[in-house]
């Protein structure tokens, strides 16, 4: 058999070790999320299968996971308790919708606005998130019990970072898994397990139309719950697929996960899901396990719908201590740890961006946190730059020159009208934007009242190395602004 074939082979294996070991996690997570939701354990997994298998089929990220989140779980919750599930199921759908249309538009692409601090920011929060949502496991528990779930645990962990290290044939995670599984029933250890935390059993989820009323009142009700799912899930979707993209050192297109995204989407909604966006843990524990390609997320939608269907009980047996060990090391492969590092050595600002969206992601929502990252971002950015205005005072020929150094939009458009000084300059005054561009309807503003200015002193303003974009501004403003054009 020839090298190639062969490393086609041990791709192949590895792609579907890391779908099984992603379909382990990805149970007792989704059960917790369907329960914040307020919904039955089985709308959360169909989700995780619908959304999964179609996404991870036509998605624009090759082995990202997409199931049932905890971000969209907590906005779905009130629609839920208000309206009921189908309610819901027809929100999901309208979601998907919204979703498709937002990649067909190509307005992906915005995500390239959010900065690395607020990306970093996004990675630290779920990290902790993740790691929080663990410990609920351990609540309730004491003496032996608690020494069980902790001696388990700490095993799972010590197997998925020694095992790396003998072989790697099968992913450390997997391993770690079957192992404390079949340790923990071997030895009749009393070991909280996945059949504990709820029952995952049922049958093939089938085709139906939300059983709501198909009328206006019904759209009122659920598009504003539809709008914020589409944009939570897209903002978890699109920022750990830049996550994934820069783990593999590889290119994905976001405006196809966002059709991706929004026909798993679509489909979940009329299958019975609660509605599906990537979840990074699960992302992270793929590709750690070997998963690259498309055929590990379809392996791990496929596995889930095994195990709601014929394989319950099996999933069952799994101690839940083996997958918190899971999940706590995905905690550590998460959060970047290089960004405690280089607090210090980043601007202030960046530095403040960071933390703050890493507590907001924990105290509120990734969206939020995220949206609340961007604009402070925004506004960091409009204040230094709007600081930089400056200009070079120097006389030519018969006239004055300023020569203007920085951006004149809103935040320097005060600063633009101060450095001028039209009590003492003489009859005829040039403005050289060599050096400089009018960016916005403030700057436009701040040139005309600039020009009214001098003509009231009885002078002339006038402007000269405009740019084209800048003389093609002045142009769509026409009588708006009335300047003069200086010929250099």
């Amino acid at each position: 058999m020839s090298e190639k074939s062969l490393s086609r082979i041990a791709a192949i294996k590895n792609e579907l070790l890391a779908g099984l070991t992603v379909s382990f996690a990805m149970v007792p997570e989704v059960v917790a999320f369907a329960f914040v939701a307020g919904v039955n354990p089985l709308v959360g997994l169909y989700a995780a299968f619908t959304a999964g298998l179609i996404t991870a089929l036509v998605g624009g990220r090759p082995g990202m996971i997409t199931g049932g989140a905890g971000s969209l779980a907590v906005v779905s919750t009130a629609l839920v308790a208000a309206h009921g599930v189908e309610y819901l199921f027809a929100a999901v759908a309208l979601m998907g919708i919204i979703q498709a249309l937002i990649g067909v538009f190509k307005w992906g692409r915005f995500i390239r606005l959010v900065p690395h601090p607020v990306m970093l920011g996004f990675v630290n929060g779920l990290a902790i998130v993740i790691f929080l949502a663990q410990l609920r496991h351990f609540h309730g528990l004491s003496g032996l019990a608690l020494a069980t779930m902790a001696g388990l645990t700490a095993l799972t962990l010590a197997i998925t970072a020694l095992l790396p290290r003998l072989t790697k044939a099968l992913p450390s995670s997997l391993a770690a898994i079957i192992l404390v599984t079949i340790l923990s029933h071997a030895t009749h250890l009393d070991a909280k397990t996945v059949s504990d935390l709820a029952s995952v059993h049922g049958a093939f989820p089938h085709w139906h139309l939300p059983v709501v009323p198909f009328n206006m009142e019904t759209l009122q009700i659920i598009f504003p719950y539809a709008l914020v799912l589409a944009g939570v899930g897209l903002t978890e979707s699109l920022l750990t697929q830049t996550l994934i993209d820069e783990m593999t050192d590889t290119k994905s297109s976001h405006n196809r996960e966002c059709v991706g995204q929004g026909l798993g989407n679509i489909v979940t909604g009329f299958f019975g899901g609660m509605g599906g966006c990537a979840m990074i843990a699960q992302s992270i524990l793929n590709i750690e396990s070997g998963g690259r390609n498309r055929l590990s997320g379809v392996v791990e939608a496929l596995c889930i719908l095994a195990f709601i269907v014929v394989a319950s009980g099996l999933i069952g047996l799994v101690p839940m201590a083996a997958l918190v060990g899971v999940m706590f090391l995905v905690v550590y492969k998460t959060f970047a740890w290089s960004s405690l590092r280089i607090l210090h050595q980043i601007p202030r600002g960046d530095a403040f961006v960071l933390v703050l969206v890493s507590v907001v992601t924990v105290v509120t929502n990734l969206a939020t946190a995220v949206l609340i990252g961007v604009i402070v971002s925004a506004l960091k950015f409009a204040w230094e730059t709007g600081t930089r205005l400056h200009v070079r005072r120097f006389e030519e020929a018969n006239h004055v020159v300023y020569e203007l150094h920085g951006p004149v939009f809103f935040g320097s458009a005060r600063t633009f009208g101060e450095l001028f000084d039209p009590a003492s300059d003489p009859k005829e005054i040039v403005a050289d934007f060599r050096f400089s561009r009018l960016h916005d309807h403030s700057a436009l503003e701040a040139v005309q009242a600039l020009t009214t200015r001098y003509r009231a002193a009885g002078k002339t303003l006038s402007l000269r190395h405009l740019s084209p974009d800048c003389r093609q501004v002045l142009q769509k403003a026409g009588a708006m602004v009335d300047v003069s054009l200086h010929e250099a």
